[in-house]
């Protein structure tokens, strides 16, 4: 069974830069597609970001297209995810994910993320004003 572990989250200011990095381990995730889900304080969990297994092909959430960017590196089995003009509202606990379906993932929604095959224990981001 594969593992997930988030790293780079922490307290920045409006208008910062932050990169958050995912490190999978436990198998190989080169064949996955991989993403980013975030929960806000006292909301559901939202689709952030998604990259599929070649790199070619990328998702974001309306929210933050144009100021997020998301990446891998299969050698290194991680994906990132490149935060800039950071606001207020993108304060959230940041979590990984991983599933070998990217049909799920470009179908995604509030009601089936839950259904993806790994996750990981997330990393907080706080954005002050």
């Amino acid at each position: 069974q594969g593992q997930l572990v988030e790293s780079g989250g922490g307290l920045v200011q409006a208008g910062d830069s932050l990169r958050l990095t995912c490190a999978a381990s436990g198998t190989s995730f080169s064949h996955y597609t991989m993403g980013w889900f975030r929960q806000p304080p006292g909301k559901e969990r939202e689709f952030v970001a998604a990259v599929n297994w070649s790199g070619l092909n990328t998702y974001y959430s309306p929210t933050v297209k144009g100021r997020f960017t998301i990446s891998r590196d299969n050698a290194k089995n991680t994906i990132y995810l490149q935060m800039d003009s950071l606001k207020p509202e993108d304060t959230a606990v940041y979590y990984c994910a991983a599933d070998p379906n990217e049909r799920k993932w470009q179908l995604i929604s509030h009601s089936n993320y839950k259904y993806l095959e790994l996750w990981g224990q997330g990393t907080l981001v706080t954005v002050s004003t």
